[in-house]
């Protein structure tokens, strides 16, 4: 059965079970897991930047950058039900089981996708509106609609979308794009490659089914190794830049060295491990790594906004 006949297949059998889902089916749709690095990234950028902005828009501000990531999710799933349907680890969301007609997954996208950017642009500011904007269609319509099926570079040029809410976040308080809220797009926007890459090794065979053109596939496992190496050393001098640049502390910038080196370290066991169960563990140790890695440099740059602050208060 061919890709397109199985999308058919699918969107067919879940039309009788419409109407059916759960608010937890609801919620899959935004993708939380997702979501969640959304927040956390978008309320550092908040954070972070210059300036100061009302605690009740700043919470305004998240929750709509949030809620426009899970707009994203709900888009990319109501097209891509006929992949998901394949995949292993997607074929139970709510789409391709029948609990969600993919009608209701587009008007739900949709909608949240208008609430979200409007009240971002009327409360806070049209830049952060716009960049929000950019970022829903960026992740539905170029990523999904296109970059997706098209290319094995749909993760390199694709990552922009989850390298934007940081930036959303600055341009939140400060109304302005800066090199540093460049430079906080561009850490994301590199470790990207390398983690979905190392997923995408240990999980080459859903993909192929789903005939998705993803590196392994394409261009085969000894490239793709390659690749994750080359992003990975590319990676580790770009995390320490907020140091170099005078927005991050001493501190930052050493733990940010010691983090890249490691990155680079779990790279090169991917590359030099390429067989059998221990190249599966050194691709599954280093996407296991490359989450850690984002969180705890995000969680250094929120510390040298905070730990001065409570201190500064303590003492005031």
């Amino acid at each position: 059965m061919s890709l397109a006949e199985i999308r058919e297949t699918s969107f067919e059998e879940t039309a009788g079970f419409g109407g059916q889902g759960a608010v937890g089916d609801y919620i899959a749709l935004l993708k939380p897991r997702v979501m969640s690095l959304v927040i956390f990234t978008a309320l550092v950028g908040v954070l972070i930047a210059p300036g100061s902005l009302h605690p009740v828009l700043a919470a305004v501000a998240v929750l709509c950058i949030a809620v426009g990531a899970g707009a994203s999710g709900a888009l990319n799933m109501w097209y891509d039900a006929d992949i998901d349907r394949v995949m292993s680890r997607t074929r139970s969301r709510p789409i391709p089981a029948g609990r969600i007609e993919p009608g209701e997954a587009l008007a739900f996208g949709l909608t949240l996708s208008a609430f979200s950017v409007a009240v971002l642009g009327l409360a806070v500011n049209w830049l952060a509106a716009g960049l929000l904007a950019f970022t829903i269609f960026f992740y539905a319509v170029v990523y999904t609609m296109w970059l997706k099926r098209a290319t094995p570079h749909n993760i390199v040029i694709g990552g922009a979308a989850g390298a934007f809410p940081p930036m959303i976040g600055w341009a939140a308080v400060t109304g302005t794009v800066t090199l540093e809220s460049v430079i906080l797009f561009l850490i994301i926007f590199m470790w990207t490659p390398p983690h979905f890459w190392a997923l995408s090794l240990f999980k080459r065979g859903d993909y192929e089914a789903a005939r998705i053109p993803m590196l392994p596939v394409v261009a085969g496992e000894d490239v793709t190794r390659t690749q994750i190496l080359a992003y990975s050393v590319a990676l580790a001098p770009i995390g320490v830049l907020p140091a170099v640049l005078g927005f991050a502390s001493l501190v930052y910038g050493i733990a940010a060295t010691v983090l890249g080196i490691a990155f680079v370290f779990y790279a090169l066991r991917v590359y030099r491990r390429r067989e059998g169960e221990a190249a599966r563990k050194a691709a599954v140790s280093l996407f296991s790594f490359s989450l850690l890695y984002l969180f705890l440099i995000f969680s250094l740059l929120l510390g040298d906004t905070l730990v001065p602050a409570v201190i500064g208060a303590i003492w005031s």
